[in-house]
């Protein structure tokens, strides 16, 4: 609104150059395609994310299954870490040595990491592929629209960044413009302008 009023103001002063129109103009234009381009922008950014995201989880819900695990032997602890955030991830899991068959027939083993409380012979779930190999869990929808959502609200605000940029930069360019004109006025005007002796 305050850039609308700043175009109205100029619209009939004696004192407006064109490089002022300009500048008023320039900056009505970078605030409509920030409330238009902006928005559209990271909207069509989710999406298309979204999409691909939720290709990449049915993909991944298609080539990973749930597996039973059976606990062969509990691993000691590693030693004591003064990191805090290391401390309480080796909290939340107990290494062991499990075994399972995967989804094939085929028989593994190896080390895993289960809940603090794990003992041997306990079973408990992985994800594995088709060969039953180990595969992290797969994407679930919450996980998808969360992704989708930032990288929408970073493509919306990428975008407003570059529209201020380039007003910023016209806006340079027409304040050097604009001291260009003044250094040639100045020079018109001599260089004994406004002196007592110099009759004027």
């Amino acid at each position: 609104m305050r850039m609308i009023k700043g175009l109205w103001r100029w619209r009939r002063n004696p004192l407006r150059r064109r490089t002022d129109v300009a500048e008023a103009y320039a900056a009505l234009v970078a605030a409509v395609l920030i409330v238009l381009a902006a928005p559209a922008t990271g909207w069509a950014a989710g999406s298309l994310a979204h999409g691909a995201l939720e290709r990449t989880a049915q993909e991944q819900r298609a080539e990973r299954h749930v597996v039973a695990a059976t606990v062969t032997k509990v691993l000691p602890q590693p030693p004591i870490d003064s990191d805090p955030e290391t401390a309480s991830a080796r909290d939340a899991h107990r290494r062991v040595l499990a075994s399972w068959t995967g989804p094939d027939g085929s028989r593994h083993q190896g080390t895993l990491g289960a809940h603090p409380g794990a003992d041997a012979g306990e079973t408990f779930r992985i994800w594995t592929d088709d060969q039953g190999r180990l595969k992290s869990r797969p994407l679930d929808s919450a996980t998808t629209t969360t992704h989708a959502v930032l990288a929408g609200i970073g493509a919306g605000a990428a975008t407003a960044g570059l529209v201020d940029g380039v007003r910023r930069l016209v806006v340079w360019r027409l304040v050097r413009r604009r001291y260009a004109q003044w250094d040639l006025a100045w020079a018109r005007a001599g260089q004994d302008w406004g002196r007592a002796d110099a009759d004027s």
